[in-house]
């Protein structure tokens, strides 16, 4: 698991620690997380320059939830870094370390062919994960997200908040794919998407991940 702290990878790791499929969760990052349970091994790892998992024998099932702002990050090329190239090493060094099925949080719009930098970026990173060689490969390409940025100690995001008010008032007329959707729905889509998905690519969009 990478990506833990953000408001969708919070969500995973919360599911992951409860699922009784899974006996340890690895999580990797440039610190070590203040939760402590159980099935929880924490890894501090320089996540851009990956080339191998230090200590973990073998993966089954890979999540990751990396992901940043350009403002957040200070530049593209910082931005590029954690949404691309760390991505990548993370997916890489799972792969070698015996990952078959692998879960992926992306973007509404990713394309490598975008002529929005932060979607382009979105877009190749996909790109290059379906060429590792993953049995399965899901990708989650969620709207505005949807939760309490605040006590993940994050920046608030204007955009997430006015897209939350706007699905609020205005739900019956906004398509699925376009309403902010809480990262609680993204995360329960991913894992069982990647359980239950055998082999191949899966896209979930944002209106296939909303709650009834």
């Amino acid at each position: 698991m990478a990506g833990a702290t953000g408001l969708v990878g919070q969500a995973v790791l919360a599911a992951l620690l409860t699922d009784k499929r899974y006996t340890a969760v690895h999580c990797v990052g440039r610190r070590a997380l203040a939760l402590k349970h159980p099935k929880l091994i924490n890894h501090v790892l320089d996540l851009p320059g990956l080339k191998k998992l230090p200590g973990i024998a073998h993966v089954d099932d890979v999540f990751i939830a990396l992901g940043t702002t350009i403002k957040t990050a200070g530049s593209q090329a910082a931005f590029r870094a954690v949404d691309f190239d760390a991505v990548v090493a993370v997916a890489r060094a799972a792969k070698a370390a015996g990952a078959s099925r692998l879960g992926v949080i992306s973007a509404m719009g990713a394309s490598p062919r975008s002529s929005v930098f932060y979607s382009r970026v979105k877009g190749e990173m996909e790109e290059a994960l379906a060429q590792l060689g993953y049995l399965t490969l899901i990708i989650a390409r969620p709207s505005m997200l949807a939760g309490d940025r605040a006590a993940l100690a994050q920046p608030e995001r204007p955009g997430e908040h006015l897209a939350l008010i706007a699905t609020r008032w205005l739900k019956p007329l906004i398509p699925a794919n376009y309403r902010a959707i809480a990262g609680e729905a993204v995360a329960q889509a991913l894992i069982s998407a990647v359980q239950e998905t055998e082999q191949g690519q899966r896209v979930l969009l944002s209106g296939a991940m909303q709650h009834p």
